[in-house]
């Protein structure tokens, strides 16, 4: 009884000391730029069984469990946080991506596994499919937590493909492993159906379950009358629950915790603050705990026969079946070449390919220990160098927009559902738009009322109030879709980068999107057909973009580029120009230019003569 009760204190103060130690390491990685998810797999193996720890932790069906269920709270954290315009700008591209792109990698993967690790075929699609899918948890954590912004277009692909592609990764190892253990079967029609079946039950089945259970738990949220910290713990566990009966059906669960997140973060409900920051803490516990884990159930001195094939495997991965797999994926939706070369980059591999790699030690297959030691090796490429040049790619690619203003300091006051507004207390920060302004004077529209600001701990009346200074508490009821507005008015403005680039990465000069497109040709000899000329740049630039605009998107016109400032709707409504662009002038855009006017002659002709 003694012996048991001491291990238990043991095991709570390992636990719980491991995960002290990651948040301070984590605060020493990002002085110097190291990949947050990096630091904490490294501490789990500086734990292990080879580091200082000296922990011998060998549980691979545990390891299953927790890295399964840890997943799933991540997934369904990435829903919460996915809005419903992101899905809107890249789910097609996303779900390309998530299914071809990711059958694509496994094949060429498994394609250099075959000559660089003595395998059979089915073995080395095996491996492929373990390594093939975009890791969510690194994917959501390093775009999000290093503060990169991206072109609105390029972060929302990444994203919602690192929330898609997991249950075709699932689907692949898994028909793999059980090839595997019933031996090779002779290829028929009824095999290629079961598969075909059995990979509808999984998207189909995932995707009933998020949907539908999503709307389930939203309806509960706002229809129970529960105490205010239960609203969260139901959240998780319904999320849980969504998640395993999906998996126990034999759909996918990790679909389908994404899905209901999705759902659940794109309604109304009455405990939307309390659920988000309580995610928000859980999916970090959640990524502590699965990284350590997986740290601790690798033992580096194992690595020595599988290191040099596994870190070639891992270059090849990046270099070639990534690349090869996006360009063709995104080919239909004509993404720029940066874009594409910036998403083949980003296909940053984490826990899920060493989670994937648990399977096949599972289920007894022989070389099992192979397929994990080689995910490992993966995941941690990636995440090395990958994962360290993020930022760096961005800026190289022109596809880094100027930074965010800091986040404001804001308290959330959650309001009922029905009434469709937040409530919300700021407090006016240093430096930004709202410091040294009257309250008419913010620029905020009609439909945000100021119900009182507080001032040296008394409330006043939003009439008595001259100026606003630093420290001021502004008290406001706001439509929900205006508080990130609302918080650019009164959380600081941007630091300027090393460079001091800021503005300058959307254009050295700026004009609104009315000018006329005859005035630019005139100011910069540009060869734009004659009939064009009378465009605004707003018309202009949305007839021959790719898509619905997006801040950061270019146009290049010969010697210079056109570069999407800001919008009003769906109309631009500033425009920036970039002054001999690099790299050297590419004439694409002309020509597409060209012939959208050839075309539109053409048809002009043909009706004419009808």
């Amino acid at each position: 009884m003694t012996d048991g009760m001491e291990l238990g204190n043991q095991l709570i103060l390992l636990g719980a000391g491991l995960v002290f130690v990651s948040i301070f390491a984590g605060l020493i990685s990002s002085r110097i730029g190291a990949p947050l998810l990096l630091v904490f797999l490294a501490l789990g193996m500086l734990a292990g069984e080879d580091g200082l720890g000296g922990i011998h932790f060998d549980n691979f069906q545990a390891a299953y469990t927790i890295g399964a269920t840890a997943l799933a709270i991540v997934l369904f954290d990435g829903g919460l946080r996915t809005h419903r315009d992101t899905l809107r700008l890249a789910s097609w591209p996303a779900l390309v991506l998530a299914t071809v792109g990711v059958i694509a990698t496994a094949v060429l993967t498994g394609v250099a596994a075959f000559f660089l690790i003595d395998l059979n075929w089915l073995q080395s699609l095996l491996v492929g499919s373990v390594v093939a899918s975009t890791d969510a948890a690194a994917v959501f954590f390093l775009l999000n937590l290093r503060g990169t912004n991206l072109v609105k277009r390029v972060s929302a692909t990444l994203e919602a493909e690192s929330g898609l592609n997991d249950p075709m990764a699932v689907f692949l190892t898994v028909t793999c492993v059980e090839l595997l253990q019933l031996g090779m079967p002779e290829a028929s029609w009824s095999a290629a159906l079961d598969l075909g079946a059995e990979f509808v039950l999984q998207i189909a089945g995932g995707a009933a379950f998020g949907l539908v259970g999503g709307y389930a738990l939203l309806r509960l949220v706002n229809v129970l009358q529960l105490a205010t910290g239960l609203y969260p713990i139901l959240a998780l566990s319904g999320a849980l629950v969504i998640f395993a009966g999906a998996q126990n059906v034999g759909a996918s669960g990790f679909l389908a915790a994404y899905l209901a997140g999705i759902v659940l973060g794109n309604q109304r409900h009455r405990a939307t603050q309390i659920i988000d920051r309580f995610q928000d803490g859980l999916a970090w516990l959640s990524q502590i705990v699965m990284f350590l884990m997986l740290g601790l159930l690798v033992t580096p001195s194992q690595l020595a026969d599988s290191l040099l094939p596994a870190l070639a495997i891992a270059v090849f991965l990046m270099v070639v079946a990534r690349p090869l797999s996006v360009a063709a994926c995104l080919l239909p939706f004509r993404f720029t070449w940066r874009e594409r070369g910036f998403v083949a980059w980003v296909g940053l591999r984490g826990a899920v390919p060493i989670f994937l790699g648990t399977v096949p030690v599972l289920a007894g297959l022989p070389n099992a220990a192979l397929y994990f030691e080689v995910a490992f090796v993966v995941v941690l490429t990636s995440l090395i160098v990958q994962g360290w040049t993020l930022n760096s790619a961005a800026r190289g690619l022109n596809l880094a927009l100027p930074p965010p203003p800091d986040p404001s300091q804001r308290v959330d006051v959650d309001l009922p559902a029905d009434v469709g507004r937040d409530m919300a207390a700021y407090t006016v920060q240093d430096g930004s738009a709202a410091a040294g302004r009257h309250l008419n004077d913010l620029p905020i529209g009609a439909d945000i009322d100021v119900v009182s600001v507080i001032r040296d701990g008394a409330m006043r009346r939003p009439g008595t109030v001259g100026r606003l200074s630093p420290g001021d508490y502004v008290v406001v009821v706001v439509p929900a879709e205006r508080l990130e507005e609302l918080d650019k008015v009164f959380g600081r403005p941007p630091k300027r980068d090393r460079r001091g680039r800021d503005e300058a990465v959307l254009g050295e000069f700026a004009f609104g999107g009315e000018v006329k497109v005859g005035d630019l040709v005139a100011m910069y000899d540009l060869a734009v057909p004659a009939a064009e000329h009378d465009l605004s740049a707003d018309t202009f630039l949305r007839r021959h973009l790719r898509g619905q605009p997006v801040p950061g998107d270019r146009l290049r016109l010969g010697p210079v580029e056109l570069i999407v400032r800001k919008l009003d709707g769906e109309h631009i409504k500033q425009v920036g120009i970039e002054l001999d662009p690099q790299p050297a002038p590419i004439r694409k855009d002309l020509l597409f230019i060209w012939a959208r006017h050839a075309l539109r002659r053409l048809r002009g002709v043909f009706r004419k003569g009808g």
